[in-house]
């Protein structure tokens, strides 16, 4: 299926697991390589779930990445196919394309895997891509970029 095309921007990222609502959010505490990124309740506080989600170069179909809105060097990577955030330089940041499927989108990284929210609370996987409900996301457009 073709990429689907978001209009970059700072967005929320819903995960559909069951359950409260759930954001994707990045863990106060960095281990190993940066800090886990997760599912967790809404917080009152932007700072760890609001992402600026923007293409890699002005092209259309160019891959895009994912940041801390309010952290501009603090870019989505991963590593043994868990998600994390950390402040690397932007050529290290994860590259992703979206694919629209029922419910929502499904959030791919350049290896083609899927990630995935298993439960609250858990680190974001990266895994072989299945029509699964873990695996199905809700972006939120909240404001556009030029509002940061």
């Amino acid at each position: 299926m073709a990429p689907t095309p978001v209009r970059p921007g700072i967005y929320k990222i819903h995960a559909h697991i069951i359950g409260p609502s759930t954001l994707v959010t990045a863990t106060e505490y960095a281990v190993q390589h940066g800090a886990p990124v997760i599912t967790d309740r809404m917080n009152p506080l932007p700072i760890e779930q609001e992402w600026v989600i923007e293409p890699t170069e002005p092209a259309p179909g160019a891959p895009y990445v994912i940041r801390l809105a309010y952290h501009p060097n603090a870019g989505l990577v991963t590593h043994e196919d868990k998600l994390w955030v950390n402040s690397v330089p932007r050529a290290e940041w994860a590259k992703f394309t979206f694919e629209t499927v029922i419910g929502g989108v499904k959030i791919l990284s350049e290896k083609g895997l899927a990630l995935r929210a298993g439960h609250r609370g858990a680190q974001i996987e990266l895994v072989p891509p299945k029509p699964e409900f873990q695996e199905t996301w809700t972006l939120e457009f909240v404001r556009p970029l030029d509002e940061e």
